[in-house]
């Protein structure tokens, strides 16, 4: 997995990074935690050690993991393609 700018990440290829769901309108993703192995306009495949869940990109806040720190994203910033993300220009969310 290469290196990426926390600031730069929702831009870049997000299957194959861990993740951890912090807040959910579901309450019972909050604290869910794997890694991605699929994404979807709207949904990621998150592989956990239950098994693999299907989450909505808009009812949930992620946590990201790198390097250089972990990166908070609102997961309606992620909705849409991603060959589409990689192209849009929009800011990171927050930096944890």
């Amino acid at each position: 997995m290469t290196q990426v700018k926390p600031q730069k990440l929702i831009r870049h290829e997000l299957i194959g990074r861990q993740v951890q769901i912090i807040e959910a309108k579901n309450k019972t993703l909050e604290g869910l935690k794997g890694k991605i192995v699929d994404e979807t306009k709207n949904t990621f495949a998150i592989e956990t050690t239950k098994g693999l869940k299907k989450i909505l990109k808009k009812e949930v806040t992620l946590l990201f993991k790198t390097k250089s720190g972990s990166v908070k994203i609102e997961g309606e910033v992620l909705v849409g393609r991603p060959e589409e993300r990689i192209k849009q220009k929009k800011k990171l969310v927050k930096r944890w």
